[in-house]
């Protein structure tokens, strides 16, 4: 089979269940009221089970890595799952995932503060509509609150220092995301559980059972006919204007390492010169 027709399938299929994903939470929260930490807990022990079956099939291999130096990056993991699932319990659908948009620029500040990193000054111009787009879709959501800003400012910020340690660390340790993740998942699910008996006591989680029917409901629902959120025609120009700016950065992006590639491969065909 045609190798873009594989690729294609599967970003459909990542594209998909993303969607799956984040309908089936949030209707957890609305109508269970089932508790953060808990679900982040569960995501993690359900994807390190993913992790060991694909390891079993020879998806990826494990390396041999000291648990010690996973500490801190499956503390940002924690941090970066509960915070970005407390943005949406308290956000509509649409105002949360522009919300998550706002990682790119901030990861590329970071970077610029921290480890000096400079970009072009096109990359720096896609942020504008980014930023913008962002800001007038939180200015004009109906269901603005300050809880749910300072959740998904906070989520971006964390998820900004996750994505910028993981990088690190991949560099670092040679490692593909999945045999980072094979580590962090679980080291991340377990500084959960001792969280969980502190903040969410068992009988909220099972406070009332649930049906297959509740389930197969968030997969055939959107967020707007689940939760009845409106778009006011100032957030629709807004989430369209950080759309626009997403889709440039990548877009500059993938020419400035183009670029990068080209002219490295330029270097190595010229001819060594004699002495």
């Amino acid at each position: 089979m045609n190798k873009k027709l594989i690729t294609a399938f599967y970003l459909i299929l990542n594209i998909f269940f993303s969607i799956v994903i984040v309908l089936l939470n949030k209707w957890l929260y609305v109508h269970i009221g089932f508790p953060n930490i808990t679900l982040s807990m569960i995501h993690f022990v359900i994807t390190f089970i993913g992790l060991i079956i694909c390891e079993k099939f020879d998806v990826f291999c494990i390396k041999d890595i000291a648990i010690k130096e996973m500490f801190f990056i499956a503390m940002a993991f924690c941090g970066f799952v509960v915070l970005t699932n407390l943005s949406l319990a308290h956000n509509t659908v649409g105002t949360y995932q522009v919300a998550k948009m706002l990682t790119t620029p901030c990861v590329i500040i970071m970077q610029m503060i921290v480890y000096n990193k400079h970009f072009s000054i096109l990359v720096k111009l896609t942020l504008i509509p980014i930023i913008l787009g962002v800001v007038i879709n939180f200015y004009y959501d109906i269901q603005f609150n300050i809880i749910g800003t300072v959740y998904a400012t906070m989520g971006v910020l964390v998820t900004s220092l996750y994505q910028v340690m993981v990088n690190i660390k991949q560099k670092e340790f040679q490692m593909d995301p999945m045999q980072l993740l094979y580590y962090q998942a679980p080291l991340s699910a377990v500084m959960l559980f001792f969280i969980v008996p502190f903040l969410e006591p068992i009988e909220q989680t099972f406070a009332r059972s649930w049906s297959l029917i509740d389930i197969a409901m968030v997969i055939l629902s959107g967020g707007s006919l689940i939760f009845h959120e409106t778009l006011a025609i100032n957030q629709v120009i807004g989430i369209t204007l950080t759309l626009v700016g997403i889709i440039l950065y990548a877009h500059v992006k993938m020419k400035d390492t183009q670029m990068v590639v080209s002219d490295c491969e330029d270097k190595e065909r010229k001819p060594l010169h004699k002495v």
